[in-house]
């Protein structure tokens, strides 16, 4: 089994919104194909086709196209393929095609080289579950979990966003749409706009909401590495019993 070619493509997001930092209308994000096949004798093959793995990077960085086939593609695709396989010989292993990727990179991380690696990586875990036959949340609780893949999972409404003559009632519509929908917690984006008018903002999405969420917090998303991780756990003041680490599966 190798992985025969990987193919990115660089695509434009195109939205009017935007958040403290980010003009979403310029954005662009990489989309990555892993295909991988039984080498000499037969393909991996799922209802007919070859097994092809997908990833995408997080719509808040740029599509990372040129060190994705300039330095990432080229080291998997100049490795032994049986290096890239797992101890069965019968799958990927995405932990050595990682290794492979960060050969002759610095430990640590930026946000550019994250980008590039983790939508690779993605696109393999994707390949990994399908030649499994098996659904990627259940291949995970059964190698690191107990087995048994939880079936409810919490999750906010995030929006807020600043859109061009979107104003508080514009605001007040789309946090309504998001409770009516059933979501008990949603976020809003700040700080792209004057202290007034963020405040103004604030306040009329707390009048809909009635109270402030007081329960667990998640954050990490905009960290690159294993270091600054660990940072974070040291130092950020999150509370063990019960924050959470959320971490961008295509940055870190």
């Amino acid at each position: 089994m190798k992985i025969v070619r990987i193919v990115e493509s660089t695509r434009p997001i195109q939205s009017d919104i935007r958040n403290a930092y980010i003009d979403f209308s310029k954005m662009t994000l990489s989309v990555v194909a892993v295909v991988a096949v039984v080498a000499v004798v037969t393909d991996v093959v799922r209802d007919g086709r070859p097994v092809v793995g997908y990833g995408f990077n997080s719509n808040g960085r740029y599509g990372q196209g040129h060190p994705i086939r300039e330095r990432f593609v080229p080291r998997l695709m100049e490795a032994d393929p049986a290096s890239l396989l797992d101890d069965t010989g019968t799958n990927l292993d995405p932990h050595r095609i990682w290794a492979r990727m960060m050969t002759n990179e610095k430990p640590g991380g930026h946000g550019e080289r994250s980008v590039a690696v983790g939508t690779i990586d993605m696109a393999v875990w994707d390949a990994v579950a399908k030649i499994a036959g098996q659904p990627l949340h259940q291949l995970l609780a059964e190698r690191y979990g107990d087995g048994t893949a939880d079936p409810r999972v919490f999750v906010y409404a995030a929006g807020g966003y600043y859109y061009p003559g979107k104003g508080l009632d514009g605001l007040r519509e789309e946090m309504t749409r998001y409770l009516e929908r059933g979501y008990s917690v949603v976020k809003m984006k700040i700080s792209g706009a004057t202290l007034g008018e963020d405040c103004a903002r604030i306040e009329a999405v707390l009048a809909l909401l009635g109270e402030v969420y007081a329960g667990p917090l998640a954050t990490g998303e905009n960290l690159f590495s294993m270091q600054a991780a660990r940072n974070l756990i040291r130092y950020g003041g999150m509370r063990p019993d019960r924050d959470w680490l959320q971490f961008d599966c295509a940055l870190s």
